[in-house]
């Protein structure tokens, strides 16, 4: 009998909402950055995805979704997200923020529905790969659906 592959809370909350997407396997015991996980499902970087989490001058979350091998522009997401300035939570925090661990964090599934922006780039892109809630595993799905599923909107928030 095969092994039956977990799934995670972001794969539950797709398959509830009828969302489809596909989900890639990579080797992984620990944080491993964006563009190596990239270069291991031998994709482009434009189409893979990192899910950073802000804190906000009012005490708010908000996530955004950036290229991996873009910056995000603190100026550019502040005003995305409607507030004077956001800076990055420390990584200690994000699992009691997130429910999630670093290098496994998505939108799709969070403790609470955080303001989530995805960098307008991705709407170049057909699909789109994000992290599927745990090291290891990416998941790949339209702009459009990912959009929906975290209830984001997209803005420029990256460096250029």
């Amino acid at each position: 009998m095969a092994k039956k592959e977990p799934k995670t809370n972001a794969m539950r909350m797709l398959e509830r909402a009828k969302i489809p997407f596909e989900v890639h396997r990579y080797e992984c015991k620990e944080f491993i950055d964006g563009i190596t996980i990239a270069d291991m499902l031998n994709e482009p970087y434009e189409r893979v995805f990192k899910t950073l989490v802000t804190e906000g001058k009012g005490g708010g979350y908000f996530v955004f979704v950036i290229p991996i091998d873009q910056e995000l522009d603190l100026k550019k997401a502040a005003k995305a997200a409607g507030e004077k300035s956001v800076e990055m939570i420390h990584v200690k925090d994000i699992n009691k923020i997130t429910g999630y661990i670093r290098g496994g964090c998505t939108a799709i599934g969070m403790k609470k529905d955080y303001p989530t922006v995805l960098d307008e780039s991705a709407n170049a892109q057909e699909k789109i790969i994000v992290s599927g809630g745990k090291n290891g595993i990416q998941i790949e799905l339209t702009t459009e659906d990912y959009l929906k599923a975290c209830k984001g909107k997209t803005a420029d928030i990256t460096l250029r």
